[in-house]
């Protein structure tokens, strides 16, 4: 059961996405929903020197003035949830960009589902960071939406991808509220004669949902490793498929990454709205 969802909203990069993405899942779950965004502090502001009044002075009217563009973006947030008539709340950081990731992964361990914006590698910016912090951070499942979505979020026609997994399972279990609600929900069994181990086929998972009354379909993907990603989304486009399901590999600290190939690929060209577990 999905009844409470963090949204990122981003200071630094296009809101609208979340925003409207977020609100229109938070209303067809009667969930709550509550915004997050982080005005961020430069840490040269932190750091200039040790010690003294007129340092601390300095650093807090960094941070107000950071508090004001979470605010800021949080009143744009606001707006749409109060004509939504849904519940929620707001919640503005003013923080350097380490203690910020630090708070909103914390922060997203009590929730049933995070919702961010995919990272764009063309921009230079924080707000590029969080949503990767949050996915290794969290402990839950996170929703990635792309840059390019707009309007409602749908989750009708679900693609499933599975390898086997640890991560793709846990990936299938945390999407099962969503599954649960699917019209259609299409298997994407992913190299499967060579990576899923012989009792965690497609078949098996199909059973599997069958006894939770679910219907599914079964379709093969076979590539190599790096072209994995583009196959995925192709077959996406093929179904057309509202959204994607499938585990997030590789671990992370905010100054050293280590992403998954599939994961990394498609964090980086992502045109479904796709939740990924950790």
């Amino acid at each position: 059961m999905i009844k409470d969802i963090l949204v990122h909203i981003p200071t630094e990069r296009p809101m609208r996405p979340v925003i409207d993405g977020s609100i229109s899942l938070a209303a067809n779950l009667n969930a709550h929903l509550d915004a997050v965004a982080v005005g961020y502090v430069a840490s040269s502001t932190a750091y200039v020197m040790e010690g003294g009044a007129a340092v601390a002075a300095i650093f807090e009217m960094e941070r107000e003035r950071a508090m004001e563009r979470a605010g800021t973006a949080l009143s744009v947030f606001e707006l749409e949830a109060k004509n939504a008539g849904i519940a929620y709340s707001c919640h503005p950081i003013g923080a350097i960009p380490a203690d910020g990731a630090s708070a909103v992964g914390a922060m997203a361990r009590l929730y049933d589902l995070s919702v961010v914006l995919q990272p764009d590698p063309d921009q230079g910016s924080f707000d590029n960071d969080l949503p990767s912090e949050i996915l290794f951070q969290s402990g839950g499942p996170v929703l990635f939406l792309p840059h390019i979505h707009r309007g409602a979020l749908k989750t009708e026609r679900i693609g499933l991808c599975w390898d086997g997994s640890r991560v793709a399972a846990r990936a299938m279990r945390d999407a099962m509220p969503l599954l649960m609600r699917a019209d259609e929900i299409v298997i994407l069994a992913v190299n499967e004669t060579d990576a899923a181990p012989g009792e965690a086929t497609a078949d098996a998972l199909a059973k599997h949902l069958a006894r939770q009354g679910l219907s599914t379909r079964i379709v093969g993907v076979a590539a190599m490793r790096a072209d994995i990603q583009p196959a995925i989304l192709s077959l996406a486009a093929d179904e057309t498929l509202d959204l994607l399901v499938m585990g997030g590999y590789g671990h992370s600290r905010l100054q050293e990454r280590f992403l998954g190939g599939v994961t990394r690929a498609m964090l980086q060209s992502m045109t479904v709205p796709t939740l990924m577990s950790h």
